[in-house]
């Protein structure tokens, strides 16, 4: 019977040094005979301590108190003493404070669930009443995201070993013992799951683990191309909706707490672009919200062309921080959305505490050369013209959703034979149209397909391509703004990502900007091309987090009201 599932332990396995570790380190700092914590923490078997705090029976303030009580009990019928400074806490605090994720076992996770395994973290875990409790709601919350189900043993009343916690789990997974691998670092809880006709792996060394593991699910878990991080799913993410005045909403999907970040998408593409990136700065500690830009999606998409001005954009994203009560974040933009983020860098600083783009650079307008006959240089951009004719494009974009965007969004590093024609180089447009020459039926894109593919297209169902088109229609309105500013300076801190195989927004467009935005740093990633966060989305998430946990800290905000 082909094996599907697989369960984790927690302690020991995904996170660790185990809890064992940390009791033989505070006997060792006071010099307390070996086992000592153990004893007293197993003393009583079935009605230990330990064992009434995983089944949930008392909180973890309440172990920490018998524990205590047992500890002096112990020491005094034992003839030994206790140093003054003794404290049950200091073995869960050493946890708390020097404890890691198991990043090759949580990878692993990543890749059997991509692979249509069911992930199940399987805890004996405790009721965290304690004043360090925030570590175990943080810890809990990063992996929540990551794995199908979270089993605690408090929360269900039983612990491992005890068969009837395997059995409930069974069930919740709606699997047979033959279906399942359990990973667990006490060979005493495999022993029922091995009864039931589990196959189970007792955790000792991780590249050890990693192999057993293997050749039981038939996965290759251990690190071999770049492995995709976790994608968050449309389904299960809070969704939010901002008015910005009669008529005007923006769409937006939100995760995680901490300082904000703002992510804005491009052309044609949805806040579902930022899927790899939204749990990788959440888990960072950030509060991400990932806009649906105005005229996509769920956002509204006014039939005005001059909604879509630069101007207009900027003037609503203020609008939806302010409701948002949000004074000030972090925007990262890539194509359409790094426009934005520079715009708002420029005519808002207030609100910007650091700006990122991925592929658009920045560059001031030129006021000698007026921007259409400026752009008509440029025969990489002769598709944006085909664009400005109202209703040309979108007859042809929208005549087959599915076909536009297998053609428009590849990757030029894995794919061959289909790619966007603006994308493979300098290539003048073929009378009738931008998809005009690729076939009908394309082949699927290896970085958008699936479920995310069949979101797309119903975004695009939804909103057709008017609105995200008419943000081609203001080349001249967007030039007059941008001349307004084009003596000023970038000052906050600033993140600029080219992509070495993004023929149009190529790096030498880059060149110079350190001489507008003087605190400017660069990354750049060579083997990627226009669509950075869906083709190299690992990559780019330590780029994004490196650069974000190094920004200056948040200023405290000013106590102006206490209304």
């Amino acid at each position: 019977m082909a094996r599907r599932a697989v369960l984790f332990g927690l302690d020991g396995v995904l996170f660790g040094p185990g809890l064992q570790h940390f009791l033989g380190s505070c006997e060792r700092d006071c010099a307390l005979p070996r086992n000592f914590l153990r004893k007293v923490m197993f003393a009583g078997g079935a009605d230990s301590p330990y064992a009434k705090a995983m089944r949930g029976q008392i909180t973890l303030s309440q172990l920490f108190t018998e524990m205590e009580e047992g500890c002096r009990q112990h020491a005094s019928a034992s003839g030994i003493t206790l140093p003054p400074t003794f404290s049950v806490t200091r073995a869960f605090k050493g946890m708390a404070a020097e404890g890691t994720v198991n990043a090759p076992l949580l990878q692993a996770a990543r890749v059997l669930r991509r692979n249509g395994f069911k992930t199940c973290i399987l805890t004996n875990n405790w009721v965290d009443d304690s004043a360090g409790r925030l570590f175990t709601a943080t810890l809990m919350n990063l992996l929540r995201r990551h794995f199908d189900l979270v089993i605690e043993s408090c929360r269900f009343g039983a612990r491992k070993p005890d068969p009837e916690i395997y059995a409930y789990t069974l069930d919740a997974l709606q699997a047979k013992p033959q279906e399942v691998i359990l990973l667990d670092d006490i060979r005493e809880n495999l022993k029922p799951a091995q009864e039931m006709g589990m196959a189970t792996v007792l955790v000792r060394d991780t590249e050890t683990v990693l192999k057993e593991l293997e050749e039981l699910s038939g996965v290759q878990a251990r690190r071999g191309e770049e492995p995709l991080p976790t994608a968050c799913d449309p389904s299960n993410v809070t969704h939010g909706y901002v008015p910005i005045r009669p008529g005007v909403q923006l769409h937006f999907v939100e995760m995680g707490h901490g300082p904000v970040v703002c992510l804005c998408h491009g052309f044609p593409e949805s806040w579902l672009s930022w899927r790899y990136q939204i749990p990788a700065l959440a888990d960072a500690g950030f509060r991400v919200i990932a806009l649906e830009m105005k005229g996509y999606g769920e956002s509204t998409a006014p039939p005005d062309v001059k909604e879509y001005s630069q101007e207009q954009i900027c003037k609503d994203l203020v609008v939806f921080l302010d409701k948002l009560g949000i004074p000030q974040a972090v925007l990262v933009g890539h194509d359409w959305g790094g426009a934005v983020v520079w715009n708002m860098a420029l005519f808002y600083p207030e609100r910007v505490r650091a700006v990122a783009s991925l592929n658009t650079p920045y560059r001031p307008a030129d006021p000698s050369v007026d921007i259409v006959e400026k752009m008509k240089t440029y025969p990489a951009f002769d598709y944006q013209f085909y664009f400005q004719e109202p209703g040309v494009a979108e007859a042809e974009l929208e005549k087959d959703i599915g076909r536009t965007l297998k053609v428009l969004i590849r990757s030029t590093r894995r794919e061959v034979g289909v790619g966007l024609r603006v994308d493979l180089g300098a290539v003048p447009l073929v009378a009738g149209g931008l998809l005009v020459g690729f076939p009908e039926t394309p082949p699927a894109s290896q970085i958008l397909h699936g479920p995310e593919l069949r979101y797309y297209i119903q975004r695009f169902e939804k909103s057709g391509f008017s609105g995200p088109l008419n943000w081609y229609r203001n080349m001249r309105p967007n030039w007059r703004w941008a001349l307004s500013a084009k003596d000023r300076k970038i000052t906050m801190p600033a993140l600029m990502v080219t992509a070495g195989k993004d023929v149009v927004l190529h790096p030498r467009m880059s060149r110079g900007m350190e001489e507008w935005i003087p605190q400017l740093h660069r990354e750049h990633i060579e083997e990627c091309g226009h669509w950075t966060q869906m083709e190299r989305p690992a990559a780019l998430n330590r780029i994004l987090v490196e650069w974000l946990e190094g920004l200056p800290p948040d200023t405290p905000l000013p106590k102006i009201s206490r209304l």
